[in-house]
């Protein structure tokens, strides 16, 4: 096999509070995909992002933040991200772009990023488990980005 015709590695990580509710789509998500395994898929969950995931992703040639979304109307999206120029880091405030950003300048990172939210509706409540309407959102996330697994190389 040439090297171009490798599969890309992909990190998906998937973050958020599971005892928030529908918080906890983006964990939610990343187990599903951990359990099936896909080949050159690694899955790393986490209540939150943070400046060391700059390190993991580098080591990617593509990263999908998973997480929960508000009001999208939608069931989820999924669109490409860049990295972006963070003005402050606190330990509830690392975005996906600002990972990224570190992931270029630390480690010359060159990794392709996509953000994935999948639409949740309680997130305050002290809880564990999804509401019903998320639960049927991540069915059909889940359904999407495995689709969109398979195929990936295809898809640049």
């Amino acid at each position: 096999m040439s090297i171009n015709d490798r599969q890309s590695s992909v990190l998906i990580i998937g973050y958020g509070n599971p005892g928030r509710r529908d918080d906890g789509l983006g964990p939610a998500l990343a187990k599903r995909l951990e359990a099936a395994s896909p080949a050159g898929v690694e899955v790393d969950i986490d209540y939150q992002l943070n400046i060391e995931h700059a390190h993991d992703l580098a080591n990617f040639d593509i990263v999908i933040f998973a997480d929960a979304a508000v009001n999208e109307g939608e069931a989820y999206y999924f669109r490409e991200i860049k990295a972006g120029n963070p003005t402050s880091f606190s330990t509830h405030s690392v975005s996906p772009q600002a990972v990224l950003r570190l992931a270029k300048d630390l480690f010359d990172s060159r990794t392709r990023a996509y953000a994935l939210g999948i639409t949740g509706y309680e997130f305050e409540e002290i809880a564990e488990g999804l509401t019903e309407k998320a639960s049927h959102n991540l069915d059909q996330a889940t359904d999407f980005i495995s689709k969109w697994l398979l195929n990936r190389d295809n898809a640049f």
